[in-house]
């Protein structure tokens, strides 16, 4: 198991970024990954204040997440040897960082600036442009800070689209259970529940997090990581995606306006409980509670793009076994959308 060996989550936690680091053992260099946006923001002003306290610092930005960006930030490893990197921002940012770091064998610290979806603590990256349809094995953080400052200023969409993240573990681990029932796989009954309890607690408290209060965004954080850990724990994302990540994953193959991830898993997640006749309805529920989409039209994406994903998902991980079986027909899958409200 890969796990975090510090979390530091409340506000101002920013500021403590060089006792972390020294605690850590790193004292002199130190590499920072970083998107263009979130550099001026909040970049700019942490890399003064690591200077000012003797850090030899190089910053790279990130516009993203591609394999280009990958090879460069390992070439900026080999000619630098920094100790540590830091990847500062949003899913692209630290899903470039985790990769590089675990390719280059060099401890990565995720510092969010966003609660948007589970990549913030797993050890999974979904980089575009590498072949796959589905995220790629990396390393866990060895450290995660969460400064509630930070991302109580994010974009509110992103922490409901990490709450659709969070929510499809539910359909996520239904299909880790099938797969163990039908096809002997290993089911890690610990790593399920973790994933399940994060699931039950972002649910008991939607009000709290579409009212933006503290409380909530903290649980959603928590929750994220939580799950990271889950999957650590379980050796594989199975704890974390099932078929309703397959359907996202089609989503940005098909269609040419994609949502965001964990919007799209959420709609995934009411499909795919209607299938496992179990929860859609309270799935879909708690996601008009807390503000995400619940329908094609609000992803953004047209209905024959969703059929078309529901389709192809099953191919894209033929030994990972879901309630999609071996597929679905496009009348049935046509079907299944309409009946769970996701298009007319």
């Amino acid at each position: 198991m890969q796990l975090p060996r510090e979390v530091l989550i409340g506000h101002g936690v920013l500021n403590n970024i060089d006792d972390l680091c020294r605690g850590l053992g790193f004292k002199s260099s130190i590499l920072i990954l970083t998107g263009p946006h979130v550099y001026e923001l909040i970049t700019h002003n942490l890399i003064q204040s690591l200077k000012s306290v003797g850090y030899d610092l190089l910053c790279y930005i990130v516009k993203e997440s591609r394999f280009r960006y990958v090879k460069e930030t390992m070439k900026l490893i080999d000619e630098t040897k920094p100790e540590v990197l830091l990847g500062i921002g949003g899913g692209k940012v630290i899903d470039v960082a985790k990769l590089a770091a675990s390719n280059s064998h060099l401890p990565f610290i995720s510092i969010p600036t966003a609660a948007s979806h589970d990549g913030i603590s797993s050890p999974r990256a979904n980089i575009k442009d590498l072949g796959k349809s589905t995220s790629v094995d990396t390393q866990a953080p060895l450290a995660i800070v969460a400064d509630l400052d930070v991302i109580s200023e994010s974009p509110y969409r992103l922490t409901a689209s990490g709450c659709g993240d969070i929510i499809s573990k539910y359909t996520a681990v239904r299909d880790w259970e099938l797969a163990h029932k039908l096809k002997k796989e290993y089911y890690g009954e610990y790593a399920a529940n973790l994933a399940l309890m994060s699931a039950k607690l972002v649910l008991q408290n939607a009000k709290a997090i579409r009212k933006k209060k503290e409380s909530g965004i903290r649980i959603v954080l928590e929750a994220l990581i939580s799950c990271g850990v889950a999957m650590s724990i379980a050796g594989s994302s199975r704890p974390c995606s099932g078929s309703e990540h397959l359907f996202s994953h089609a989503l940005d193959i098909v269609s040419p306006n994609s949502a965001l991830h964990g919007e799209q898993c959420g709609v995934g997640s009411i499909l795919m409980a209607y299938l496992q006749r179990k929860g859609w309805r309270m799935i879909e529920k708690n996601l008009r509670i807390i503000g995400a989409p619940t329908t094609a039209e609000e992803l953004g994406i047209e209905p024959k793009y969703i059929i078309e994903a529901i389709t192809l998902a099953s191919t894209l991980r033929p030994n990972r076994y879901t309630i999609l079986g071996d597929g679905l027909t496009k009348d049935v899958a046509e079907n299944l959308a309409k009946a769970a409200g996701i298009i007319d």
